[in-house]
């Protein structure tokens, strides 16, 4: 039995829906949503849709787009020849923000995860290697989480493209800048002595 009237209990199910949106979550949401100007309701609902109308993937590297490629791939500034992997089209903007990088992207849409059943073909491995092939790309930036899946992705990755004769290196990780070496756990401390460089 509900006890929210039809549509009210739909949004609330629909929210529920979202990642990280559990039912008193989705619930807080319907009501704000409820209690907006109906101006603003619509806009939201236009923007929902907009996205799932003008939104697809880039043809080349995956990412986000509303054209065939994305504005990386277009762009005749960046380094064509190194590509940076990332898991999301969000781990992109992460990278951006740098200002550090120059090259390319491809998004993998995920990583490898045993686990949840999504193994190498569920991602776009066969897609960067069919990059790989054409071009005259010199080196591969591995930048998948530094979590399980994300290493097993990035291990994968090497075995992979290292016979083809491209470079292949990985982000460092370590202590955030700011942090304290006596909260660090023994995992975070052994990837920062192994990712030293020389001063």
């Amino acid at each position: 039995m509900s006890y929210y009237a039809g549509p009210v209990a739909n949004l609330i199910e629909e929210l529920s829906k979202l990642p990280g949106v559990g039912p008193k979550t989705a619930q807080r949401l319907a009501f704000y949503i409820l209690k907006t100007a109906p101006d603003d309701a619509k806009k939201l609902a236009r923007a929902i849709d907009e996205v799932k109308d003008k939104i697809r993937f880039c043809e080349i590297c995956f990412n986000v787009t509303d054209q065939t490629t994305c504005e990386f791939c277009r762009n005749a500034n960046r380094d064509h020849s190194v590509i940076c992997v990332v898991e999301e089209p969000r781990d992109i903007v992460a990278l951006e923000k740098t200002g550090e990088f120059k090259g390319v992207y491809h998004v993998l849409q995920g990583s490898i995860s045993p686990i949840d059943g999504i193994g190498p073909d569920d991602i776009r491995v066969k897609e960067l290697l069919r990059r790989l092939s054409g071009n005259e790309i010199r080196e591969i930036i591995i930048a998948t989480n530094p979590n399980i899946e994300g290493e097993a992705t990035a291990m994968y990755l090497a075995k992979l493209i290292k016979p083809l004769g491209v470079k292949v290196s990985r982000i460092a990780s370590g202590l955030p800048v700011g942090g304290d070496l006596e909260y660090a756990d023994e995992v975070t401390l052994g990837r920062a002595l192994e990712g030293r460089r020389e001063m």
